[in-house]
């Protein structure tokens, strides 16, 4: 090829024999004319990223006092990208496939501080607690893999030496986190070291996740956890669990312009929420605060009234739907999408709520429900509709998403690739059944947050997760669109670009609908695709909120989309997946199942003047939980009959609401 003339305005190639002319004036063209190419203008996300947003390493006060010695946050990123980390069990771990996204949540109260005092730090050995804390190390050193083993005698009684704040020799770090030897109560001891230490410990923090950061490859968000609860809630009616995941969308130019804010501070959510709004004024940054363990919560994460016992006003309504887009419904500590005593006729209600029940024994019944109102994320959903109708703004309208909430370092959610809560829990022949705490086998492999984004980038995920075009799951890549809209038809369901009719017709999960057409109710374009290395679908579900013109609200299920061609009868029941699931063997096959479940749906009930949400619970087909992995590897014999081995799990998406103005 040769250039034979150029000018400005145009330009003769010879291209084998044959002469074209390029118009090459901007001026000459029409840019606004259709291009043939119908992805030119495609604005949409088109991916969903996958990542843990509530990660803790040896950084945090109890992860490192519970075990996690050795693994710090560079190994909790290299683990989410892909690489093998040695555990403190001996064995290597590594991720079925890498995360696309994580979040290293330590905690804010008292950051960095153990492993400073195992490197000798003197600013922190002139603190009492410091020397305590210190002293103990010395005298009582932790070797997790050694426990794990069970190299140190017999596990019930090392663990229990380890854990029991009153008796345990071992239990230095509870001595001066709970109550113990000095008398300190729950996170007694205040801060430990000064602001100088403090702010050393968030520069190396902030730093790592900008290091660890690859635009388009993979994300790390800085962030912390504030912690204000009181773990007295075992014992007593009054405290609640009031915990956030606090994310910052920006680098170390700005996120270091500011320290974490701890209970140390102040225990008040909306303590906190200035304090984010003071960030995002000084620095012109974002946050955000993401709410865990609402099942925990003591009926406080979602209740009507305010820190101090104030009802709920509409400025308190605005600011926390402002800085609360998302809520962690799903996680290690248990599901928090719904429970029996809240929806008893919904057949999948009682998910992995086997540790906060556990919890919650011995409290009185009569209060149970009331409480459990407040405590769980389809109730809350609910109560925001009220709200909304009473105040104008809803304060509960928050997406969906899970993560971990492991304090080992490694963002696993897999059943087969459980490595426990805490360090202390790694796999091992004893963990599920011969430790002092009754919660090991209670513990729940989960969960993920799936964010439909343009890219991979701080900027991308950051204004997905606002916007709340997410969803959890409690452990699967399940890929899962949920859209509303008024002009969805039955065939959308199976067009191959399903998702560029799904953004054209209506609004993705998030989002919101309202001033509904005259006699024509909402329909929702669904699509839900196994995880390609997992198992088949069971079902999609849509579970529907409302608030009726006496003001009351309700709820309601609908198996929109069946697996193998099943139908339901009469009473609206539908006969089970069934179960492929070898225990022993911990194995199952995808012999029943669908990999592939898509529908459009209407709203068969719909009424335009009511206040409704509308969200998708996606379930697999039967597979072995984490606790038949471990008889299966360990050898285990005789388990109690008490202990789940098979699971069912499921993704949950954000909402879309409707409201008639």
């Amino acid at each position: 090829m040769s250039i034979v003339t150029a000018s400005r305005n145009f330009m003769i190639v010879a291209l084998t024999g044959w002469v074209f002319t390029a118009i090459a004036d901007e001026s000459s063209m029409n840019l606004n004319r259709k291009s043939y190419s119908p992805y030119i203008d495609q604005n949409y996300p088109t991916n969903v990223y996958w990542g843990d947003t509530h990660l803790h390493t040896n950084m945090s006060l109890d992860a490192n006092g519970l075990g996690n010695k050795a693994l710090t946050p560079d190994d909790a990123y290299r683990f989410a990208k892909g690489e093998a980390v040695l555990a403190h069990n001996g064995q290597y771990v590594r991720l079925r496939l890498p995360l696309d996204f994580l979040v290293v949540a330590d905690h804010a109260e008292n950051m960095g501080v153990m492993p400073r005092l195992q490197a000798r730090d003197p600013a922190l050995l002139k603190t009492t607690v410091g020397k305590h804390w210190y002293r103990a190390m010395q005298e009582w050193p932790l070797s997790t893999g050694e426990v794990v083993n069970g190299k140190l005698g017999p596990y019930k009684d090392v663990m229990r030496s380890v854990l029991d704040n009153k008796h345990g020799e071992r239990s230095f770090f509870w001595s001066g986190f709970f109550t113990g030897d000095i008398g300190l109560g729950y996170l007694g001891a205040g801060r430990v070291g000064d602001e100088t230490f403090r702010r050393f410990v968030w520069v190396d923090v902030v730093s790592k996740a900008d290091h660890h950061n690859e635009p388009g490859k993979f994300t790390a968000f800085s962030g912390y956890e504030w912690s204000a609860a009181s773990y007295v809630d075992q014992y007593t009616e009054s405290d609640g669990h009031y915990h956030r995941v606090v994310i910052f969308k920006d680098d170390a130019n700005k996120v270091t312009q500011t320290l974490p804010f701890s209970q140390f501070d102040s225990r008040d959510p909306e303590k906190l929420w200035q304090n984010l709004a003071a960030y995002e004024k000084k620095t012109g940054g974002e946050v955000i605060a993401i709410p865990h363990n609402s099942n925990l919560s003591n009926g406080q994460s979602f209740s009507l009234l305010g820190y101090k016992g104030q009802p709920l006003n509409t400025a308190y309504a605005k600011i926390r739907s402002r800085w609360e887009p998302l809520v962690e419904v799903t996680q290690i500590k248990g599901d928090s999408e719904t429970h029996p005593v809240l929806s008893p006729t919904d057949e999948f209600a009682d998910y992995a709520n086997e540790y906060a029940d556990y919890r919650s024994r011995g409290r009185r019944s009569e209060a149970r429900k009331s409480r459990k109102q407040a405590e769980y994320a389809r109730s809350a959903l609910k109560l925001g509709l009220g709200q909304h109708a009473k105040l104008g703004v809803n304060p509960f309208k928050f997406g969906m998403i899970g993560s971990t909430d492991a304090h080992t370092s490694l963002a696993t959610a897999d059943q087969d690739n459980f490595w426990g809560k805490l360090s202390l829990l790694e796999p091992g022949q004893y963990r599920m059944r011969h430790a002092m705490s009754p919660y090991n086998w209670r513990w729940n492999a989960a969960g993920y947050a799936a964010v439909w984004a343009e890219e991979n980038t701080r900027d991308a995920l950051f204004a997905a997760m606002k916007r709340k075009e997410s969803y959890a799951t409690t452990g699967p890549r399940m890929t899962v669109r949920f859209f509303g809209g008024w002009d969805y038809e039955t065939d959308d369901a199976l067009r191959p670009n399903l998702a560029a009719i799904g953004y054209s017709k209506g609004v993705p999960m998030g989002g919101d609908l309202a001033n509904a057409p005259k006699e024509k109710p909402p329909s929702f374009l669904i699509h839900a695709v196994k995880d390609p290395d997992g198992a088949n679908l069971d079902r999609v579900q849509v579970i529907k909120g409302w608030h009726n013109k006496n003001g009351e609200l309700h709820e309601t299920i609908y198996n929109v989309a069946l697996s193998d061609g099943r139908k339901e009868n009469r009473k609206g029941k539908v006969k089970a997946v069934g179960n492929t699931v070898d225990i022993k063997n911990a194995f199952y096959t995808n012999s029943i199942g669908d990999p592939e479940l898509a529908v459009v749906w209407q709203d068969p009930d719909f009424d335009k003047n009511e206040l409704a949400f509308y969200y998708v619970r996606v379930l697999e087909i039967p597979t072995p939980r984490w606790t038949a992995y471990d008889a299966k590897f360990f050898g285990l014999i005789d388990i109690p009959q008490e202990v789940p081995m098979v699971t069912q799990e499921r993704a949950y998406t954000s909402p879309i609401w409707y409201s008639p103005k």
